[in-house]
């Protein structure tokens, strides 16, 4: 069956007027990020108790954090300034292809490179066992990290995990046990399914800093803005006590779409510094394990393409019900199936069912959304996950705004334009 057949086979199919409207969320967020950071550096005093001269490896990640290269930089330069010998350390387990080389890639695109930061990435997926739970969990660590450093430093968001819940989700022990762990250490801590994360993530992580040189993390709270809101500087010995407090904070701070139940999403963009899963299932209700839950109802769900800053890796795609032809293109599926043969859950590394382009995976969602009258399609386009500010939301979903003080029409109802291939114009 060509791709000329299913775009007869969708021609007729109907695509609702589209209105813009501005979501209102808590705007709380720090005027100088950088300013609280260096502040927050100082009155935590971990610096200081560094020896001058030490080797300091600085784990960062590979998450589309506000500012990250500018804070990365920060902390750097005050490890400097204190006379220590500051290096990068990429700390994201299977991401970036699970290479050397592709983990400074991903750095270099988030703006953290030796030009950039003045100081080494020092990038490998060799580790060392240094433990191993009572559950026979084998707890691996990035060699350098932990041969060549005499402090690591960590630095990531806090926010709700994608496929479990617990006191401690995603954030700096999460850090520590998988993005420290490597390739090896990631898939030793997905190895009993994320039935367990919520017990092993942390157990992982405090024998690391039982055994390892970890001084202290610095844990980011985002508002649902994408911006920073708090920072804290937290030492090793008092992670696992204040993790939980700053979780529940980042969870009050989600971003959510505003309807409850819709018959098709469509998102613009999915990729690896988005979410881990390429889309937050937080936000899109969509998630890969049965061991998480919130977020909306959703009939259908189409991604129309990947970030630049992904380098290829579609984790996510599966997730959805439709993509295109474009996305596709860009895929590296062998990157791809790293990440889901180390995480252990394989779903959201499938293809989705690809159309030739925007308009007809749009109209192929619209087509299976279960419903009698298309034209009643209640219908939600975002640009991704992070950003809920402004959407799209069908011209049926009106009279759901009406007396929500949290949501603004900014437009006027519109059509949505295609190009000669088929794809909107974005």
């Amino acid at each position: 069956m060509s791709n000329d057949l299913l775009s007869q086979m969708l021609k007729d199919i109907p695509v609702p007027r589209m209105v813009k409207i501005r979501q209102h969320f808590d705007d709380t967020k720090l005027d100088d990020p950088i300013a609280e950071l260096k502040l927050k550096l100082e009155e935590s005093g971990c610096i200081p108790t560094i020896a001058k001269g030490s080797r300091v490896a600085v784990a960062v990640g590979s998450r589309g954090i506000y500012k990250i290269d500018e804070i990365t930089k920060c902390v750097i330069d005050e490890l400097k300034r204190a006379g220590t010998e500051p290096f990068i350390v990429p700390c994201m387990g299977s991401h970036g292809g699970a290479t050397d080389q592709g983990q400074s890639d991903v750095l270099a695109h988030l703006g953290i490179d030796e030009k950039s930061m003045g100081v080494p990435v020092r990038s490998s997926m060799d580790v060392v066992l240094i433990d191993t739970l009572p559950n026979g969990l084998p707890v691996y660590v990035d060699r350098i990290a932990a041969t060549e450093a005499d402090a690591i430093v960590v630095i990531n968001r806090v926010k709700p995990h994608t496929a479990f819940r617990g006191s401690i989700e995603s954030g700096l022990l999460k850090m520590i046990a998988i993005g420290l762990g490597k390739q090896k250490g990631a898939e030793a801590t997905h190895q009993l399914g994320f039935k367990y994360m919520a017990e092993n993530v942390p157990a992982m992580a405090a024998r690391m800093i039982d055994k390892l040189p970890i001084v202290f993390g610095v844990a980011l709270i985002e508002n649902a803005y994408d911006q920073t809101c708090r920072i804290e500087v937290v030492p090793a010995a008092e992670m696992e006590e204040r993790e939980p407090e700053l979780l529940l904070e980042a969870k009050r701070r989600l971003p959510q779409i505003m309807f409850s139940n819709l018959d098709v999403l469509v998102i613009d963009y999915i990729g690896k510094n988005i979410s881990g899963d390429g889309m937050d299932p937080n936000v899109t209700g969509r998630y890969p394990t049965p061991y998480a839950h919130g977020g909306p109802e959703i009939n259908k769900m189409v991604v129309l393409d990947l970030t630049e800053e992904s380098q290829g890796n579609v984790n996510g795609v599966g997730t959805a019900d439709f993509t295109t032809q474009r996305l596709v293109s860009k895929a590296d599926w062998i990157a791809t199936y790293a990440n889901g043969l180390t995480s252990t859950v394989c779903a959201p590394t499938k293809q989705a069912t690809t159309l030739s382009n925007d308009r007809d995976a749009i109209k192929a969602a619209v087509k299976t959304c279960n419903i009698l009258d298309f034209t009643t399609c209640r219908l939600v386009r975002i640009k991704d996950t992070l950003h809920l500010g402004e959407i799209e939301i069908s011209e049926n979903l009106l009279e759901e705004v009406k007396g929500n003080s949290r949501i603004k029409v900014i437009s006027e109802p519109f059509e949505w334009q295609f190009d000669q291939e088929g794809y909107l114009s974005k």
